[in-house]
């Protein structure tokens, strides 16, 4: 437990973070992979490169600052990272190194403002904090070990089929190496894959989701292409898509991730996704499909138009098997006006059409297609606790702390 004087102090740095938290995160990251390069075969170096996550870990701290004296209600966030941590395999022995580093990195960067007494208190408040994520993980990384099908960190799968779902995205079907049985997963989960690709010193991890129902004897991930005018193209993504051919094999974690559907309800449940966030969607539609098939179902759906939009016709083929479930899709720019129920951008009139009483939301895509979803929603009526939404990447905030910069 903090003592009174430690919650106190921290509490009066809520400001400081509120202005200059991303700045004093940004600058950790740096010292921290100076000073312990080998993490970098741990943190996606895109994330770094484009400030997500020290954003998130900005966000994260500020949101622990203000709340330090009833951390329970920051447990959401607390077991989201968590997941994304034994997933990529942060261990114990990693955050002694974070601590001494972040604690540097306030010092350095606020100067005089960070007096020792602050410095101590912020000591003994990550300690704390850093317990509840460790003894956390411990727990999950037991868990996906002992587990029927689990094991430890990552293990090599074959890929054994290889299927373009879009012109942007595509699909790997995924055996064990040792054909083990694979471990059941929540529809929703993710997997690491861990790489190595010629010209990079350090090994490259990024999240997928798993995009069809537990229960096969394959994964399945499907990845878009990031290959955006004026923007680094994503490594990993194109080496995916480029040099992995059918027989190659990838390093994958067991699933991981909170945003999950709970297939044995029966209140309606509206599925609403732009471009690939689809991906966790289509795990929950496809277990749906098979394990309760008479559930309400909407599934809405934004993409740009016909040749970006994955799982047109899978989709369709799973909405023929739910007696009790509507499409409606939007496209921005189609190729022909017919192909879409609606053209132009998903819309808060389009959205109250599918406003039913004791309806869960899973929102999944872009951060500023969710952003928007969400408020819409929000203004419409839905309740916080029926809305469920992922980020790709570090977590971050819908809505940021009045004040914040952050």
């Amino acid at each position: 437990m903090l003592s009174e004087r430690t919650i106190e102090i921290i509490k009066s740095t809520v400001p400081v973070l509120a202005k200059q938290g991303t700045e004093i995160t940004s600058h950790f990251y740096k010292r921290m992979l100076s000073n312990h390069p080998e993490l970098l075969n741990i943190f996606n170096h895109t994330n770094q490169q484009k400030g997500r996550q020290q954003t998130a870990l900005a966000t994260t701290l500020y949101a622990a600052a203000e709340r330090i004296d009833q951390l329970e209600t920051i447990l959401p966030v607390v077991k989201q990272i968590a997941h994304k941590h034994r997933s990529l395999g942060v261990k114990k022995e990693h955050y002694p190194i974070v601590g001494e580093n972040l604690l540097a990195a306030m010092k350095e960067v606020l100067g005089d403002l960070a007096t020792d007494e602050i410095i101590s208190a912020w000591e003994e408040a990550y300690n704390e904090i850093a317990n509840v994520f460790i003894e956390l993980e411990q727990r999950m990384y037991a868990d996906a070990e002992n587990m029927e099908g689990g094991w430890k960190d990552f293990k090599p799968f074959v890929v054994v089929d290889k299927v373009k779902e879009s012109s942007v995205i595509t699909s790997f079907y995924l055996k064990p190496k040792d054909n083990a049985v694979l471990p059941s997963f929540l529809p929703g989960q993710y997997v690491t894959v861990k790489v190595k690709i010629d010209g990079h010193q350090y090994l490259l991890n990024r999240q997928y989701s798993l995009s069809d129902a537990p229960g096969k004897e394959y994964f399945r991930i499907s990845v878009k292409r990031e290959a955006e005018p004026d923007q680094p193209k994503g490594v990993v993504s194109n080496y995916l898509h480029d040099d992995v051919q059918i027989g190659d094999e990838l390093n994958i974690s067991v699933p991981a991730g909170d945003f999950t559907l709970d297939v044995t309800q029966n209140s309606p449940v509206v599925f609403i996704s732009g471009g690939v966030g689809v991906t966790p969607i289509m795990s929950m539609l496809n277990t749906i499909a098979k394990e309760n098939p008479s559930r309400p179902v909407r599934f809405v759906h934004s993409a740009k138009n016909e040749d970006v939009h994955a799982f047109r016709l899978e989709v369709k083929e799973l909405m023929n098997r739910l007696p009790n479930g509507t499409s409606f899709i939007c496209y921005t720019e189609p190729s022909r006006q017919e192909s879409a129920n609606h053209t132009g951008y998903l819309t808060k009139d389009i959205l109250k059409q599918f406003i039913s009483e004791n309806a869960d939301y899973f929102i999944c895509g872009p951060v500023p297609f969710m952003k928007a979803v969400i408020n819409y929603l929000k203004e419409l009526g839905v309740a916080s606790e029926n809305i469920h939404y992922e980020f790709f990447g570090p977590a971050l905030q819908i809505e940021q702390p009045k004040g914040s910069t952050i």
